[in-house]
């Protein structure tokens, strides 16, 4: 909720309830350029409105403009029980793919729930057996090497690599990220990175897409503020379900 506004700025008052981006966390406060944050759809609680804005433009920008996904394709989503992979599930479906979701089996009924029509248990099963080639695949795990994900693509199909990688291991998924990048040069399918960045027209579509029911945040948990180190504890352990949020009272 806006609780003040500078001087020059137009378009928003104190009280308006908006959500964005802006440079600090885990604090009462922050400052946030106007130009960073969009109306706060009605439908939504602010914890729910906490866990959109990085998560669901990454999944956006991973899915719609990097994985240029189409309606009638076949799009997997590696990592589908988390943060960005809950979001993309649900935007890829919405865009008319026929989505498959990897997750743990405690995940499975979610991942179905938003919106997967096939789920693979990655316990049990191994979705780049090569039984099924994909047009698109999102991979926010990086657990697997670049040779078997491309077994897993149709010829001209895309590879989009979001990071990933367990907590605390920051240089596997960079040097797979790199590798795909350097041999995007040499084959058919397209491998490509998913770039970071922060854009205001991203958030209007994430919105739209809420507003319109296509798209629901997933809040695993929530923790007051003064809980916010169990609160990446648990995030630590790298088996959250959809994002965690810190709430302020």
């Amino acid at each position: 909720m806006v609780e003040a506004v500078g001087a020059h700025v137009r378009g928003l008052r104190n009280g308006d309830e908006v959500l964005g981006f802006c440079r600090g966390a885990f604090a009462e406060y922050a400052c946030a350029a106007a130009d960073m944050v969009v109306p706060k759809p009605a439908s939504l609680a602010f914890e729910q409105a906490a866990a959109v804005p990085i998560a669901a433009t990454t999944a956006l920008r991973g899915i719609r403009d990097v994985g240029g996904v189409k309606a009638g394709q076949q799009v997997l989503v590696n990592g589908a029980s988390g943060g960005v992979g809950t979001y993309a599930v649900q935007i890829a479906a919405a865009l008319g793919a026929e989505v498959t979701g990897v997750c743990s089996t405690q995940n499975i009924e979610l991942v179905r729930s938003i919106g997967a029509a096939h789920v693979v248990d990655y316990t049990t099963e191994d979705f780049a057996d090569g039984r099924t080639k994909y047009d698109v695949i999102l991979d926010n795990v990086s657990n697997l090497p670049l040779t078997r994900l491309r077994g897993a693509l149709t010829p001209k199909g895309t590879l989009v690599r979001n990071g990933g990688g367990s907590p605390g291991h920051v240089f596997g998924p960079v040097v797979g990220i790199l590798r795909a990048v350097v041999a995007n040069a040499f084959v058919s399918q397209r491998l490509r990175p998913l770039p970071s960045r922060q854009n205001r027209e991203e958030l209007l579509a994430v919105t739209e897409f809420i507003e319109t029911g296509k798209l629901t945040p997933v809040v695993d948990r929530t923790y007051p503020l003064a809980d916010t180190a169990e609160g990446l504890r648990h995030v630590e352990q790298g088996h959250a379900r959809g994002k965690v949020v810190i709430t302020v009272a």
